[in-house]
């Protein structure tokens, strides 16, 4: 069966760390029924998914977000203290990639896919957000460059430069870390949304703001994007309800969500996606409805 080309859809992907096991199941799925997207937004753990969706891998995109967890060179307090963040990004996004490598990625099957791509990123010096596009992929390594950049959490992990510009991650951003709008600037009307967070989730407000002032007293403008996005978040949520409602988009919530954003433990996580699987193949029949294949 398939490929299935949908021209009319674009693919919203949303971030939530390991959170995004459960949604890895989401794209080895639509990679497996060969679907075919024409632009696919990504925000933070939803730009990994997006760079394994777009490089055609349904075993990298597990494997993301399950067994590589049990690398010990993924992250730990000892990498936090000493600088190099509670996840390390370094090693994670810049020696993870090549061949022979954990996470080989197959950069030629990248380029090859025609679909846009659009990760967001956000800059520490105002909070605003980048949005970087294919013209701003030259190798592997900016590729995984922008999606380290969009993923470091901030206050967690270390901020990325590129090109001079200092970014952390692009969930703080002017969406609330759901993607909708640049689809929508660039001309969709209909959408595919992958979330990490249950329907009936909302967002609540950070329980101490002037703490955060503290923690991010050298970017304020960081501090002021942490603290205000539980407003976004489920403002960008309600769109994505009346679009629904109207027929215009697909949406996928898990069910229930076991763990945090910064689960480790492998058997957690395979769980996860199992839950995962087992609940989009469970969706398929109105997701396949929705997008006419």
């Amino acid at each position: 069966m398939g490929p299935f080309t949908v021209d009319d859809v674009a693919l919203v992907l949303e971030g939530g760390g390991m959170r995004a096991s459960y949604s890895a199941a989401v794209i080895v799925k639509l990679l497996r029924e060969r679907v075919k997207f024409p632009h696919v937004s990504g925000i933070s753990a939803g730009s990994s998914h997006l760079s394994n969706y777009l490089s055609n891998d349904p075993q990298r995109a597990r494997a993301c977000f399950v067994d590589f967890s049990g690398d010990p060179k993924v992250g730990s307090l000892w990498t936090f203290a000493t600088g190099r963040g509670l996840f390390d990004a370094d090693y994670i996004y810049q020696h993870t990639c090549a061949p022979g490598e954990a996470l080989p990625y197959d950069y030629a099957a990248f380029q090859a896919n025609p679909a846009a791509m659009r990760v967001g990123a956000t800059r520490t010096s105002d909070g605003t957000q980048r949005w970087f596009g294919r013209d701003d992929v030259g190798s592997m390594s900016e590729l995984m460059t922008i999606i380290q950049a969009s993923s470091t959490m901030p206050g967690l992990m270390p901020p990325v430069t590129i090109d001079g510009v200092e970014y952390v991650d692009g969930a703080i951003g002017p969406n609330g870390g759901i993607p909708l709008d640049i689809a929508r600037a660039d001309g969709f009307e209909r959408f595919a949304v992958v979330m990490t967070r249950t329907r009936s989730y909302v967002k609540a407000p950070p329980r101490d703001v002037r703490a955060l002032n503290r923690i991010f007293r050298r970017r304020p403008a960081v501090a002021e994007a942490v603290a205000g996005r539980w407003r976004r978040y489920n403002a960008t949520r309600e769109e994505l309800f009346d679009l629904e409602s109207d027929g215009r988009a697909v949406l996928f919530f898990p069910d229930t969500m076991p763990i945090n954003n910064r689960e480790r433990s492998v058997a957690k996580l395979r769980r996860c996606y199992g839950l995962g699987m087992g609940q989009i193949n469970r969706e398929w029949p109105r997701w396949r409805e929705f997008l006419g294949i």
